[in-house]
């Protein structure tokens, strides 16, 4: 019999985020939003003239789950690398500013911070959309010696966390190494989600996995498009992975969940399916999920708060995070619990 998803319950769950600390380790980007109207056409080349009038620097990457697991109250203890230059200290800065202690994060001389530039252009009463992104990027090889305070870090803030949240874009930060190294850290029973762009196969020893469809069909070698199709394929990563569980987001489809001697549940999306922006969405997932195990949930309880997660930040626009008030309504409004 599938377990009561009870309202009091997960509000219950929501107010335990307070102060539940948790390592997010991973490859923190930083979002770059340039603002402009649109001016004329260029007589140089069939391209727009925009007016510059602003830019957002956002914590994007592994970076934008640190700041959900802040806005949601969790006390993030980050590890990763950002360079010592003028994007890396505007990403330490917004840290910073969201209450985040950034003294585990390695500052890189020589280094180029991961910044994905994106130009918006819209007028004083249209939604500005985005016409051109560029993106400044850098990996750090497997034997780069600054990797080795990396796994400092690791040692140093891993036996304070209740869970550990791992961000993999593919740049580098993390590595088989790095994760040995956080599961020897982390207490006993400490649970580890990882949400990994390229490499989810290879990475082991991990408790909980968060593919998004594009990346489940990509392990799968084919297409998905059922239900049942997608629970194979989520049961069989799980396997593969040897993890306890997997949540595959399924953007306005809502999450498949799979878990060791559980059935196949199959979580319904939060809101309308009508989304403004998934940009970030699966690093809201990662952060509330584990923030979730973090507070003890099941799960099935810590997957179904991160499908509500979901939906509420695919209903704002650019790189954005979601705080515990939402969350509260979102408990109250959602269907598929039960008073």
């Amino acid at each position: 019999m599938p377990p009561v998803l009870s309202r009091a319950r997960f509000h219950e769950l929501v107010n335990g985020f307070a102060g539940r600390q948790v390592v997010l380790y991973g490859d923190l980007v930083l979002d770059r939003f340039i603002l402009g109207a649109p001016k004329r056409i260029s007589r140089e080349a069939p391209v727009i003239i925009l007016r510059f009038e602003g830019q957002r620097d956002i914590p994007g990457g592994g970076a934008n789950a640190l700041a959900n697991l802040a806005s949601l109250g969790g006390m993030p203890l980050p590890v990763g690398v950002v360079g010592d230059d003028e994007p890396g200290h505007a990403l330490l800065a917004g840290l910073r500013a969201r209450g985040i202690d950034i003294g585990s994060i390695l500052v890189a001389p020589g280094l180029r911070t991961v910044t994905k530039v994106r130009v918006l252009a819209g007028g004083a009463t249209s939604l500005r959309h985005q016409v051109a992104r560029y993106d400044i990027e850098e990996r750090l090889a497997p034997d780069d010696t600054r990797l080795e305070r990396v796994l400092d870090a690791l040692r140093q803030v891993g036996g304070r966390a209740a869970a550990a949240a791992v961000s993999d874009y593919g740049y580098g930060a993390v590595w088989r190494s790095g994760l040995a190294t956080l599961r020897a850290a982390l207490p006993a029973g400490a649970l580890i989600v990882v949400d990994s762009r390229f490499a989810l196969d290879s990475l082991a020893g991990v408790d909980g996995a968060t593919p998004n469809l594009e990346e489940l069909a990509a392990a799968a070698g084919h297409d998905l498009s059922s239900d049942e199709e997608i629970g194979a394929a989520a049961e069989a990563l799980r396997h593969k992975m040897g993890c306890r569980f997997l949540v595959a987001t399924r953007g306005s489809q809502g999450s498949t969940l799979v878990e060791a001697g559980e059935p196949v549940r199959h979580l319904p999306v939060f809101g309308s399916d009508q989304v403004a922006d998934v940009t970030g969405a699966g690093d809201t997932v990662l952060a509330t999920l584990t923030l979730g195990l973090a507070a003890g949930a099941s799960p099935v309880e810590a997957a179904t708060l991160a499908n509500l997660a979901g939906g509420i930040v695919v209903t704002k626009l650019g790189t954005a995070t979601v705080f515990p008030p939402e969350l509260h309504r979102a408990i109250d409004q959602a269907p598929f619990l039960h008073d």
